[in-house]
């Protein structure tokens, strides 16, 4: 049986999952998983190098149409995984959802929503993020876009964009008003600690197929102090350090 996560909003983990694999970037040592600036970020995305290609005939990556409800809203989504840098490491902004919220309460995700008629998923993306946490969009840089996903509760598009904000907060302020009937907490972290000791965990989740076909689905989860962060924030946050570690891991094997 997996291990049961000590912290966080209540998971609803099935029968049968089962622990996975360790965190892509454990090949790297921990000291070569700091200093990650934005600019590195950019040139990461630019060139999209795995860290640890793994072949994995019985894990899919995307949600699956067995795993999706009858009626999940199609509407497409956009969110926003916003940088800033601090002494040379490079930080992400997240927020803790209104727990009184039907869709994904109390959960740890990128500020983002629904596109509204008529609206792209850059521009969705960062209305969200001005409605949400007040981030204004003259001030951030949109440096890259990781890939698409679906979730299981919905099967649209989940678009997300990179971007590097002009001015991080001064000390533990961050001089932002969040919209509380969305937001309970705006919190950031720097990617290092993401990526450092055991903070990344993985589980594979059984998905509905075929007798005698079985298959799993990788969920990552990064256990924080407070929060646990998963989901579908969970998946694009390991596709982000994965990318930018596996330029490191490249580089550590051309030494």
């Amino acid at each position: 049986m997996a291990e049961q996560l000590p912290i966080g909003p209540h998971i609803p983990r099935p029968e049968g999952a089962v622990p996975g694999s360790p965190a892509p970037w454990s090949v790297l040592p921990e000291a070569e998983r700091r200093g990650v600036t934005i600019d590195e970020v950019a040139r990461s995305l630019e060139h999209r190098v795995d860290v640890q290609p793994r072949a994995r005939s019985l894990v899919e990556q995307v949600v699956t149409p067995a795993e999706l409800p009858d009626s999940g809203d199609s509407r497409p989504a956009a969110v926003v995984c916003v940088l800033f840098e601090a002494d040379g490491e490079a930080n992400v902004l997240l927020t803790r959802r209104s727990a009184h919220l039907r869709s994904h309460g109390g959960e740890v995700s990128f500020p983002g929503g629904r596109l509204q008629p008529g609206e792209l998923p850059l521009q969705a993306a960062l209305r969200e993020a001005q409605e949400e946490v007040g981030v204004d969009p003259a001030t951030v840089e949109v440096i890259g876009q990781l890939t698409p996903l679906t979730t299981v509760r919905s099967p649209a598009l989940v678009h997300c964009f990179v971007a590097r904000l002009a001015v991080g907060p001064v000390g533990r302020e961050w001089g932002f008003r969040s919209d509380p009937t969305e937001v309970e907490k705006v919190f950031w972290v720097p990617l290092a600690e993401l990526a450092s000791g055991d903070v990344y965990h993985e589980e594979l989740w059984p998905i509905p197929g075929p007798v005698g076909w079985p298959s799993y689905r990788a969920v990552p989860f990064f256990r924080l102090a407070e929060d646990v962060v998963w989901g579908a924030t969970g998946r694009l946050l390991t596709e982000l350090l994965g990318t930018v570690l596996g330029e490191r891991n490249v580089a550590r094997g051309d030494r």
